[in-house]
């Protein structure tokens, strides 16, 4: 489609589930919106979805490639602590296939879909023109009212506009590999989780079942460590060296939400562009298509009151909802995750019954549980307790 000149209220950079889902939500209001994404990228993720993502966003069963009924923790000392998932379960999906169900359904909405680079923004009289380079490499140009920046971690949008240096990352690598028939460490309905300095420094490793294939992959913010050297090992510890490997893939993961999520004119970030990946989890997807959410409603707000300040709506407004976990979480990622003496206690918490509770209430239904405060009263002085090395490993 040329799209040389074509004028869009809104123009999305970047197709994953934030981009993708801001789309949809734009198209559904009546706004013409083009979605602008790279093709042929696969993002390395593990892969999971909490049931409160499947609810809200009406994701489909035929998406779930697998159903996660525990988490087995694993220490450095190679100690197992397994947190069944009471009730429910975790689903997995394989990022290719649900990344293309989102843009598709956001096409079916009325956005259009463009394959094609990001290049810049320029602007004049005519508006904003968002300049790209499309499959073929011809030089394009669309004006519009507002530009969605949620083109990853390093989104070129994002540092052209908002923020030079970008959000602190991890780099994370996986390998997908076919699941095996049978294997003694492995479980087709638990997600392993890997806290071993070895495995990672400073981040963990993880074994995700994803139906006929199984995601193993680790992540770290230190220089010089070596991802693939450490996804091998964890494949040798996970008994999975011999399966066959479909394909391998990197990325950096951000770790902090910017303090800015807008350049006070026209353009708004959205997902990993603006940092929304939970810390010590690395949990990306349920917090990119929220993310993707609210940068779409403050475009609504702009476009309907023609006032800048709409814009921060969307920073506001996800961090009122979320800000409480992520810094929880950063906190909990700064003591547990600063060497092997602390993830060896870490793990030996997750053995409580209040911790797992907590946990998965929290992880599934994206709220700070408070139907039991005395548990939260508990964990506390156990989690000092543990943190000064008077709780047992």
């Amino acid at each position: 489609m040329n799209t040389t000149q074509q004028t869009f209220d809104v123009v999305v950079v970047g197709g994953g589930p934030a981009g993708a889902t801001a789309a949809d939500v734009l198209a559904k209001a009546g706004k013409s919106v083009l979605l602008l994404d790279k093709a042929g990228r696969i993002k390395p993720c593990g892969g999971a979805i909490p049931p409160r993502l499947i609810r809200d966003f009406e994701i489909p069963d035929e998406l779930i490639c697998a159903r996660i009924r525990a988490a087995r923790m694993v220490s450095p000392t190679d100690k197992r602590v397994d947190m069944p998932v009471e009730g429910g379960y975790v689903g997995m999906v394989n990022r290719e296939v649900f990344d293309e169900f989102l843009r598709e359904r956001a096409a079916r909405h009325g956005a259009v879909r463009q394959k094609g680079l990001y290049e810049r923004i320029s602007r004049d009289e005519a508006g904003t023109h968002v300049h790209f380079k499309d499959e073929g490499g011809a030089a394009r140009e669309v004006v519009t009212k507002v530009v969605i920046g949620a083109d990853g971690a390093l989104s070129q949008v994002a540092r052209q506009e908002v923020n030079k240096k970008g959000p602190p990352c991890v780099f994370a690598y996986h390998e997908i590999v076919e699941a095996p028939s049978s294997a003694a460490s492995y479980d087709a309905a638990r997600c392993d989780v890997v806290y071993n300095g070895k495995i990672s420094p400073d981040f963990y490793g993880w074994v995700f079942p994803h139906g006929k294939t199984v995601s193993i992959g680790s992540g770290s913010a230190k220089k010089g460590f070596s991802l693939r050297k450490s996804v091998t090992d964890l494949r040798e510890l996970s008994g999975l060296s011999g399966a066959k490997l479909v394909r391998g893939e990197g990325a950096p993961i951000p770790m902090k939400p910017l303090s800015r999520w807008d350049n006070g004119k026209d353009v708004v970030l959205a997902g990993d562009a603006a940092g929304v990946v939970a810390p010590a989890s690395g949990e990306g997807i349920y917090y990119g298509m929220v993310g993707g959410e609210v940068a779409a409603q403050a475009s609504l707000a702009f476009l309907e009151t023609g006032k800048v300040a709409s814009l921060k709506l969307a920073r506001k407004k996800f961090m009122k909802a979320h800000g409480r976990v992520f810094w929880i979480l950063g906190v909990m990622q700064y003591f547990w995750y600063a060497n092997d003496k602390r993830r060896e206690r870490f793990v030996a918490m997750c053995r409580d019954p209040d911790v797992q509770y907590l946990t998965w209430q929290a992880y599934m239904n994206k709220e700070l549980a408070r139907s039991r405060p005395a548990s939260h009263v508990r964990i506390f002085f156990k989690d000092v307790a543990h943190l000064f090395g008077f709780g047992a490993t």
